[in-house]
């Protein structure tokens, strides 16, 4: 089978839906299984479903109403008949949603994230298979929490691949189109869970190693992997071809194109990756392969926004030994702080790093206990990979340097903006 995954961008309204419509018929979709994120930016919208649940229920109400409103502007675009079972079905899934907001006990805020989050999938991926229908394309609509098993990590869950694997092989026969979600599983009580923010890509390649795909394909806005984001960088490179290794080095660094944990499974197997234009869906794009030379051969620009850098150092100047740096990073795993950039002296141990669960102040206070700790916030870290002189040159220049480290193929280096 052949895996295509659509992301939020590709699907935001009426329009940008009949497209994917376009691009199955250029390219062809028997045999193919579909991937789905969440329309355009339901999934920001959601968020704040659950913010206003947690912290202004006055306003929960209508923030339900504003993602309620969204969708039925979507259908009301793609469905003459205003009878059609999808009004009907997309209103019994608002129903379960403020239901379980109704009788929610837990005050788990990543819990009620997953079982929350999760509709933005559920809603799009069954507007799609109901106007694909519409449209003459039978295609089977299947749960993906019904085969992807995961542990209770809510918001970064992490795959029982034997479960999971058994589940999608007895589900899914070949020789027809299937739609399905991104991003999301159940654990081992079929609660909803997230496999991390973007984790779309990653369900793509979840389902293409189970099947033994003979390819991904994940259509973007974008003509396939640039060399730099364009809305940072001006004349961006398009990237005909990169190796496994190369695409996992640039995801590791933060390169939004590629979800990190997307390439692993996909490598195992040697399933060809490939990033194409839903604008263009004849043009070749982006291959991920292995062995692959990266062509052209330039510099690969990555910016993380939003970053702490964190300095950390003895109290009494004593060196920090390996048994503290091994609490340190300790304490970055319980908090689940991503950590970005190491470096170290004789006395003090300074990280970049990505507090996407905000839970900085919870490790600052324990951290403080028995170090010297000083941070700056919302830096950026910029990493140039295969860097020459003009290439760090064009992002150092007349800015701030906090932090600046270099080994034979990259560099890192953390700017104040």
């Amino acid at each position: 089978m052949r895996v295509f995954k659509f992301g939020g961008a590709s699907i935001k309204d009426p329009q940008a839906i009949r497209n994917v419509l376009h691009v199955l018929q250029a390219v062809g979709f028997d045999n193919s299984l579909i991937i789905a994120s969440a329309m355009g930016k339901t999934t920001n919208a959601l968020e704040d479903v659950i913010n206003s649940y947690f912290k202004k229920p006055e306003e929960l109400k209508q923030a339900i109403q504003v993602v309620k409103d969204y969708h039925l502007e979507i259908i009301n675009g793609l469905f003459e008949n205003k009878n059609h079972l999808v009004f009907d079905k997309i209103n019994v899934l608002f129903g379960e949603m403020e239901y379980f907001l109704s009788n929610n006990k837990s005050p788990n805020y990543n819990f009620v994230y997953d079982q929350i989050v999760c509709y933005g999938e559920i809603l799009s991926t069954t507007i799609l298979s109901y106007f694909f229908n519409q449209e003459n394309i039978e295609n089977v609509w299947i749960d993906s929490r019904n085969l992807i098993k995961t542990d209770t990590t809510y918001r970064d869950a992490v795959v029982d691949w034997t479960k999971t694997e058994n589940n999608i092989k007895n589900q899914i026969q070949s020789e027809k189109l299937y739609i399905t979600q991104g991003f999301i599983g159940s654990d081992p009580n079929h609660f909803s869970v997230t496999l991390g923010r973007e984790g779309s890509d990653y369900s793509a390649a979840i389902f293409a190693y189970c099947l033994d795909a003979k390819s991904v394909t994940i259509w973007k806005d974008v003509p396939g992997v640039l060399n730099a984001d364009p809305r940072y960088f001006e004349d961006t490179t398009l990237l005909n071809q990169i190796s496994y290794r190369e695409a996992i080095e640039l995801a590791f660094y933060g390169a939004s194109v590629i979800h990190p944990k997307t390439l692993q499974p996909l490598q195992k197997k040697e399933i060809p990756l490939y990033v194409k234009s839903f604008v263009n869906p004849t043009l070749a794009g982006t291959s991920v392969s292995r062995g692959a030379v990266l062509e052209p051969f330039v510099p690969c620009f990555i910016v993380k926004k939003n970053q702490l850098l964190i300095s950390i150092s003895s109290k009494d100047f004593s060196f920090i030994m390996e048994s503290q740096v091994s609490e340190i990073f300790k304490w970055f795993g319980e908090n689940h702080i991503k950590v970005n950039v190491i470096q170290n002296s004789a006395i003090s141990f300074t990280v970049c790093v990505e507090d996407k669960f905000n839970n900085f102040e919870t490790l600052n206070e324990e951290l403080s206990k028995n170090f010297n700790v000083s941070f700056n916030e919302n830096v950026s870290l910029y990493t140039i990979r295969h860097f020459d002189e003009k290439a760090a040159q064009s992002v150092i220049e007349n800015k701030t340097i906090l932090l600046q480290q270099i080994n034979l193929e990259t560099m890192q280096i953390v700017i104040k903006e």
